[in-house]
Parts: structure tokens; sequence; C-alpha cells
């Protein structure tokens, strides 16, 4: 479903990515500013929340047709480790340099492509060997170990980018069977109260102007969310990925004008190195499916 209609094409693609790239990096600016007076769990359930009510006319259109499902399970696994994996995110964010957390969590779909060799029993080759050791030396570039003290907003950064890769190998296993709609029903209806359960332990309640900044942040991650997915809908993945890394540097920008935080040049350094290894690996898989999916050629027929 093309939510915004028109013709696809790879320039609507790129500008959709840099719109989701946009709202995302403002959504994690909200995040470190209202992390200052409110617990990580309860900003994850706000999140969910608010991200649920922007979808809720989506899902009252769909009906309950789409919550048919033979992996309830698996669908509930899924949701527990999204609660998981967010918190973790907006702990980092509150903890470390709002770039520094971004550089870190580029690691996740490096990390997706070895579980999805372990869990999925796909195929790696050499060249996406090297793409994914490139990736990782990335990251010890930003971390910096024995140079600097390895701080807890770079390990929750770490830790967040793991799960997210669990969380990407559950969601293509899901796929095989699942629409796309399923998936998100399912994804918000059972996080968000997951996520409420975790905020009861820490519950305070919000002013107002709080509430305001919730709500905003929520809102802006969904629409940042659907804007990705319609870049995806109307370009291919090699072409709009790399205009994903503009997140960084509204990251960046924020991040100096509101919390005087200025980005070391090795952020910079390991975040290209990750990012080059993750579109090289996205680019050598489209590769791979576009081959796989090209019909074999037949022998002419005899005259």
């Amino acid at each position: 479903m093309n939510l915004f209609g028109g013709e696809k094409t790879a320039l609507k693609g790129m500008i959709f990515m840099l719109l989701a790239a946009f709202f995302s990096g403002t959504m994690n600016s909200m995040v470190r500013y209202v992390s200052d007076d409110i617990h990580t769990f309860e900003i994850v359930f706000f999140r969910l929340f608010f991200g649920f009510l922007f979808f809720l006319p989506v899902f009252m259109r769909h009906g309950f047709k789409p919550l048919q499902t033979e992996r309830f399970g698996l669908h509930l696994f899924r949701s527990s480790v999204t609660v998981f994996s967010m918190s973790l995110y907006f702990a980092a964010l509150a903890l470390a340099p709002l770039a520094k957390v971004i550089a870190l969590t580029f690691t996740g779909p490096l990390i997706s492509t070895l579980l999805a060799v372990v869990i999925l029993g796909e195929i790696i080759r050499i060249r996406r060997i090297v793409a994914v050791i490139i990736g990782f030396i990335g990251a010890v570039v930003i971390v910096q170990p024995g140079v600097v003290e390895l701080d807890a907003g770079s390990m929750f950064a770490l830790a967040s980018a793991t799960t997210w890769a669990v969380l990407l190998v559950t969601v293509k296993i899901l796929s095989r069977t699942e629409s796309s709609v399923t998936l998100t029903i399912y994804g918000a209806m059972l996080s968000t109260p997951i996520a409420f359960v975790a905020a009861c332990f820490v519950w305070t309640w919000p002013t107002w102007e709080q509430l305001a900044w919730l709500a905003a942040m929520g809102s802006l991650g969904s629409i940042g969310l659907l804007c990705m997915s319609q870049s995806f809908r109307n370009a291919d993945m090699t072409v709009v990925i790399p205009i994903a890394f503009t997140r960084l540097l509204w990251v960046a920008l924020f991040a100096y004008l509101f919390f005087a935080e200025v980005p070391g040049i090795w952020t910079f350094v390991g975040a290209a190195m990750i990012f080059s290894a993750t579109t090289y690996i996205a680019f050598r898989e489209r590769k791979t499916k576009d081959a796989a999916d090209k019909p074999p050629e037949t022998a002419p027929e005899a005259l």
C-alpha cells in the first residue's frame, strides 16, 4: 500500500529517507531532553503508546483480519525484545553523547548478518565477511578501548544494537508467513502493555509540558518509521540506505545546539566505516536476491 500515492522514483525514495533521518534525529534529541526527569522505562512506554495512537486509524481500517495468526508466541517474543532494545537505546541516549550512540547503533545490521548465518543458515561469502570486519573495526574506532574509558552509555548502545539485530532476524522469520500489516499491529498492540508493566515500577506522573514532549516524541518516531517505509517502497534499498547516514549529522547538530556536545572526529570516522560496511552488505544482498529471482536461461529451440 503506497500511502502517499504517485509515481515511484529514486528521488522520492531519497527524500523520504532524508525526512525519516530528520524525524528520527529529532526524536532522539527529545529523548535526551526528557530523560533528565523521567525514567527510561516510562519514556519507552510513552513512545510506544503515542506511536500506537498515531497508527490507530490504520489499525481500525484493516479490522480484525490481520490479527489472525498461528505465531502469537513469536509475536510476543518480538515485542518483548522491542521493549528491551528500546530501553537500552534510550538509556544510552541519556548517558552518552548523542552522536556516539547513533554511530554505535549502526552496527545492528552487521550483527544481524552474523545471526542470520547462525540461526537461519544463510550463506555469507568472503566479501561480506570483510565488510562485517570493517564495520566492527569502525565500532572499535568509536569506542577506543584502552584509550578512552568504556562508559555505560556506549555499552548500552552496543547492547541495544545486538538486541535490535535479534529483532531483525525475528521479523525476517515472521515475514515469511505474516503480512506487514499484521507485523505492525501486533508490534504496537503487544509492545505497549509490556512497556507499561515495566514503567509501573518507576512511575512518576509527567507534567503537562513533559507530556507534550512525550506525545511529540512518540508521533515523530512513528512519522519517521512511516517515511522510512515509504522510502523503501519508492527506491531500491541500496539507493536510500546511504541517505540514512544523515541521521548522524542531524543528531550531531542538535547535540551541539541544545546540549553543547561536540562529537569527536573518531566518532565520524568510525561511523563512516560502519555505514560503508552496512551499505555494501545491503548491496550484495540485493544483488544476490536479484540473481536468485532471475529465471534461468533456456537453450534456443531447435529449428
